[in-house]
């Protein structure tokens, strides 16, 4: 099984990148976030027609994530777990933003999330960015109990060490690296979770997302904020990972770019 993870940063406007990578590269699972629509206008016949089934949590404008599953490999697709983490946004009577999607998929738990920004640092955003982590971690923690083999993959926008980005002063002041940030993805790991491209990349310098302003994309000048954390049981499987840097230098493409794990069946 091939699982991926790719913010898209605007469903319509990369409909056609996205389309091309899904037949170029064909993953089993395919997280998405920033799809940037409101539910009743998500495109779902497009990848219908591409042999992907479509589960989403939309929002108008910003945020909202997406879980594609190939049919053609998994007939019976994917059903839904849950939906939200039951935090309001940062603004008063804001509600809940679309940052979080969970399904059922082949006898695995597949998560999608989009963690909030934290920018700028410090303030509100930042605040609601560290509730945040705390409610996905507690929630990780119910999927561990369950004993269900679980990824939960998607733009964490946390950069976890300084070999995770170009370079570190350049960042020093970013809600993504700020200790807090930090310290809150390393708890994760401490609970048990697998950082699969860390696994396989031990001396970083693998990036999924480069800016673009100042010439970030041409002078390589990125950093990895784009994460597949495994339970045990498809850390024991990981077979390989890797980016798809290439898609990030077409045309009107995402800044980031897709991120995938091989799991041994």
């Amino acid at each position: 099984m091939k699982i991926a993870t790719f913010n898209i940063n605007g469903i319509k406007a990369r409909l056609p990148r996205l389309k091309e990578w899904l037949e170029e590269t064909r993953p089993t699972v395919a997280c998405l976030q920033e799809i940037k629509s409101q539910d009743e206008n998500f495109p779902a016949s497009e990848f219908e027609e591409l042999g992907y089934q479509a589960i989403w949590h939309g929002q108008k404008s910003f945020n909202g994530v997406a879980i594609l599953t190939d049919t053609k490999a998994i007939p019976e697709g994917a059903s839904e777990v849950q939906r939200g983490l039951g935090i309001d946004g940062p603004k008063e009577g804001e509600g809940e933003q679309a940052r979080y999607l969970e399904v059922d998929v082949a006898g695995k738990r597949i998560v999608c999330i989009y963690l909030p920004n934290g920018n700028p640092h410090p303030g509100p955003k930042f605040d609601y960015k560290l509730a945040w982590m705390e409610k996905l971690r507690a929630r990780m923690a119910e999927i561990w109990a369950e004993e269900v083999p679980a990824a939960v993959l998607g733009d964490y926008n946390v950069i976890p060490e300084d070999n995770d980005v170009w370079a570190v002063k350049g960042m020093a002041s970013d809600a993504l690296m700020q200790p807090e940030s930090r310290a809150a993805y390393a708890r994760l790991l401490g609970d048990g979770w697998t950082d699969a491209v860390r696994t396989l990349n031990p001396r970083g310098g693998v990036w999924t997302y480069w800016d673009y302003q100042a010439g970030a994309w041409q002078r390589d000048h990125g950093f990895r904020i784009d994460h597949i954390l495994l339970s045990p049981e498809l850390a024991d499987k990981l077979e390989a990972v890797g980016v798809d840097k290439e898609h990030r230098g077409r045309e009107k493409a995402s800044d980031h770019a897709p991120v995938w794990a091989v799991l041994r069946d």
